[in-house]
């Protein structure tokens, strides 16, 4: 019926209304119910999000007041009942969409319907988007809804690189210049009599061009210059980029080594593609190591100039709620507290550090703002008494549930399956395959131990936290381990009280089931994971420090030596890490001839960076893992099934596994 049978998108210049995005919503629900509907919108006003907030609250309170049902349909596309629009609108409206620069996902309809959201200049948007691995990806028809946004030749060309080669194009506000230029692009162009239709059009013409009889030769030969053109922009793209590679996974089972966040997210990721995903986690239930914790606060990590990293975290956090709030409507039992975050200074370097944040930027009140001291009293709900910065989109989450919750839905939608107690020790690569082996109880009679193979694989994602570096192929990436030891502190008197998630020296929970989580240490290479009363009696000291002569810190009772002690994998740059596996053995390799001179970046640039094939990393997490590992998990699920990927260039840059070496390697810097 589509051009990939389960699979259409569509792209759009300008955000238009809330109607066109309901609309959306409720044609993918009601007349594709077996598609999977891609939708990327390209706005480069950042006021048209609170335009379209506002009108999803007015279309709120007018269905609770029983107006809506009572006037016509917008559209033709409008069929939906008066509960389907409501649902679309909750949808929505829960996923709290914020002003923030970059592409921001939606996933709605229960992983049927995506929308992305670009914000900011259009071209640059378009330009920092890696074209799709697989034709099935590319944007099958266009919308351009506004006459605030001029299509010029340059932003028509980046809209082609994206776009099948039978893409449609509709508009209402091109010249007839512009009209010649999309056609030299490759375009279609519909003629559409109003922008309430050109949402069914599009989607009735991309459908049909798949049918349509061969054009004339004149017309033929017009079509192969633009698609040689598109695909010489593609090419060009991947030629600028190869030293981050981003190729997909082949056809066939995958394989996860993991039992965290990171590893079942992605299970979940792959099953809303359908794809069949085998987990290997050497615990015997989920959530033993790092994502263990009670509690796990999610917040952004913000930066002076928000660059990159300080974007990819905002990313981060939306989606995490996103995710959270989705699973719990589907039935899922998470414990969460979405109750904001208070982050205060405990001495004057950090007082400093904040006010440097907060001030540098004018931050979306909904991620960031300041506060006074006697609000930041009012919003904890017990005596703080400090300026700081409030962080409302924060909160807690419980990360065992939340991640017992992403398994248990993958394993509902797809062939998804987990094998436990299996503590994989090596994994190699045959004739295009990956094999992981595990060692039996049992050794042979020549004493050497006995192991258990499985595979083949056409794919293995390493996702195994503190394991990352245990493969011989992995060994070498840039991350560390930092033993970590949570206290549990029980509920009681003004303690009791706390509203918020506070964040200082150290961080101290809301009480979940009677008890607060405070702490954590942060141990370097630990040689064991005891618990440790010096980090117990340390983790009361830095509230007692943060919120100093308060005597809701009297409260803090760690006698009971109740704590849990897990370990994180940090790299240097704070960034997680998802990708392509590099082969670091390779690369050093070529290192030796091939450095320090123009040559040598020359070299660098011009030739793939080595990897290894099928086997691809998502990790490095540290101790934000929950506000970074979801979206990381969907970006990596988007690249191997050869989508366009919700992440820009830089972006993807920041996370590559390679990184390390190749920020050197290709400014010519020794490693």
């Amino acid at each position: 019926m589509y051009p990939d049978k389960k699979k259409l998108s569509l792209g759009q210049i300008g955000l238009c209304d809330v109607q066109q995005l309901l609309s959306v919503i409720i044609l993918q629900q009601k007349s594709m119910a077996d598609t999977r509907f891609y939708v990327k919108v390209f706005e480069a006003d950042y006021s048209a999000i609170e335009r379209i907030n506002l009108q999803l609250v007015a279309l709120q309170t007018q269905y609770q007041k029983g107006q809506a049902c009572q006037e016509p349909a917008h559209t033709d596309l409008d069929s939906g009942s008066c509960l389907d629009k409501q649902v679309a609108i909750k949808q929505l409206i829960d996923a709290k969409l914020v002003a923030i620069p970059g592409c921001q996902r939606l996933i709605l309809n229960q992983g049927r319907c995506l929308i992305d959201l670009y914000l900011g200049d259009i071209h640059s948007s378009l330009s920092n988007t890696v074209a799709p691995a697989y034709q099935a990806s590319y944007i099958h028809a266009w919308l351009h809804t506004s006459d605030q946004h001029s299509l010029d030749e340059q932003t028509l060309w980046q809209m082609a690189k994206l776009s099948s080669n039978a893409a449609m194009l509709s508009s209402l506000y091109m010249s007839q210049q512009q009209v010649n230029l999309a056609q030299v692009a490759g375009f279609t162009l519909t003629d559409i009599s109003s922008t309430d239709a050109s949402l069914k059009d599009c989607l009735l013409d991309a459908r049909a061009a798949e049918k349509t009889s061969p054009s004339p030769a004149s017309a033929q030969l017009n079509d192969e210059i633009s698609q040689q053109e598109r695909q010489a922009l593609r090419q060009a793209q991947a030629n600028g980029f190869q030293h981050y590679p981003q190729l997909p996974a082949k056809e066939g089972e995958i394989a996860v080594i993991g039992g965290g966040i990171a590893s079942t997210h992605l299970a979940l990721s792959l099953a809303e593609r359908n794809k069949s995903v085998r987990l290997f986690c050497q615990d015997e239930a989920f959530s033993q190591q790092a994502s263990g914790n009670k509690q796990g606060a999610i917040y952004p990590l913000l930066t002076p100039d928000n660059g990159t990293l300080s974007q990819y975290f905002q990313q981060g956090l939306l989606f995490t709620r996103r995710r959270l709030t989705t699973l719990i409507d589907e039935g899922f039992n998470i414990a969460n507290e979405l109750c904001g975050v208070l982050h205060t200074g405990h001495d004057e370097r950090s007082r400093g550090r904040i006010n440097r944040i907060i001030s540098a930027q004018a931050w979306p009140k909904e991620i960031a703002h300041r506060v006074s001291a006697q609000e930041a009293s009012n919003l904890a709900s017990i005596d703080i008494d400090q300026e700081g910065v409030f962080y409302p989109l924060g909160g807690w989450i419980s990360p065992p549930d939340f991640t017992q919750a992403a398994f248990d839905k993958a394993s509902q939608i797809a062939d998804v399956s987990a094998l436990f107690n299996c503590n994989i020790t090596r994994i190699e690569q045959s004739q295009g395959q990956w094999y992981l082996y595990q060692n039996a109880d049992a050794h042979s009679k020549n004493g050497s131990v006995n192991e258990v193979k499985h595979g083949p694989f056409s794919t293995l994602v390493l996702a195994n936290g503190r394991g990352l570096t245990q493969f011989e192929q992995s060994k070498l990436l840039p991350a560390t381990g930092f033993r970590g030891q949570v206290s549990h502190i029980p509920a009681r008197n003004e303690l009791a009280k706390l509203t918020t998630v506070l964040c200082s020296h150290g961080y101290l929970t809301p009480s979940n089931d009677q008890l607060h989580c405070t702490g954590a240490s942060y141990v370097k290479d630990p040689e064991h994971l005891d618990y440790c009363p010096n980090e117990q009696l340390d983790n009361l000291k830095k509230m007692q420090h943060s919120f100093e002569n308060k005597a809701w810190v009297d409260d803090i009772d760690i006698t009971g030596h109740s704590a849990r002690v897990g370990v994180r994998m940090v790299t240097r740059d704070h960034a997680p890490m998802l990708g392509c596996a590099p082969d670091t053995h390779v690369m050093l390799e070529n290192y030796q001839l091939h450095q320090h001179t123009k040559a040598s970046i020359k070299f660098w640039k011009d030739n793939p960076a080595p990897i290894h094939h099928g086997l691809f990393i998502l990790g490095g997490l540290g101790s934000r893992g929950i506000t970074t590992g979801p979206l990381a998990a969907e970006a990596l699920a988007s690249q191997l099934c050869g989508e366009i990927i919700p992440l820009d260039m830089a972006t993807l840059a920041l996370l590559n596994p390679n990184r390390m070496w190749m920020r050197k390697l290709i400014k010519g810097k020794a490693l």
